[in-house]
């Protein structure tokens, strides 16, 4: 159930991304981006989604940030650093629960671990490539992707 919630969140979200960078809005020129008391409203509402149901609000903040006319340069350090401090918060809360609660649920650590290596590997050659890349394959690859994951989560929650 959670992936085919994920899965239609993403889905829309992943097109809307693809047709605004193909498509772009024709007006004075690009978009200044949301407000920060829209930056806000957002944050909150995909953080308390996030946190219900265990996933990075950053995946889902970053498509919707890029759509509404922020570049990827800005973007994709916030979520990478909201998604780190949002996966600690988790395994500790998870850690300290496990100490007075009944039944595994305590962080697996050392998979955790790799994960975060790997994230931090990625991050620091993103860093490297992405001012290498121009503004709108960063933006497309963003939506494909996005749509991408939607569909291997719809697919995985049919099966």
């Amino acid at each position: 159930m959670f992936r085919l919630l994920v899965a239609c969140l993403l889905f829309p979200l992943g097109l809307w991304l693809c047709v605004r960078t193909l498509r772009p809005a024709r007006g004075h020129g690009a978009p200044d981006g949301p407000s920060p008391p829209m930056i806000t409203a957002l944050a909150v509402a995909v953080g308390t989604v996030g946190g219900m149901y265990g996933i990075g609000g950053g995946s889902l903040l970053g498509p919707i940030l890029v759509g509404r006319g922020l570049p990827v340069t800005k973007v994709a350090p916030a979520a990478l650093a909201t998604t780190f401090v949002t996966s600690i918060a988790g395994a500790l809360t998870y850690a300290v629960l496990a100490l007075s609660t009944p039944g595994d649920i305590a962080p697996e650590w050392g998979l955790g671990l790799l994960c975060g290596l790997g994230g931090l590997i990625g991050g620091y050659v993103g860093a490297h490539l992405q001012p290498r890349l121009p503004e709108t394959a960063l933006r497309l690859l963003l939506g494909v992707l996005a749509t991408a994951l939607a569909c291997l989560y719809a697919v995985q929650s049919l099966i």
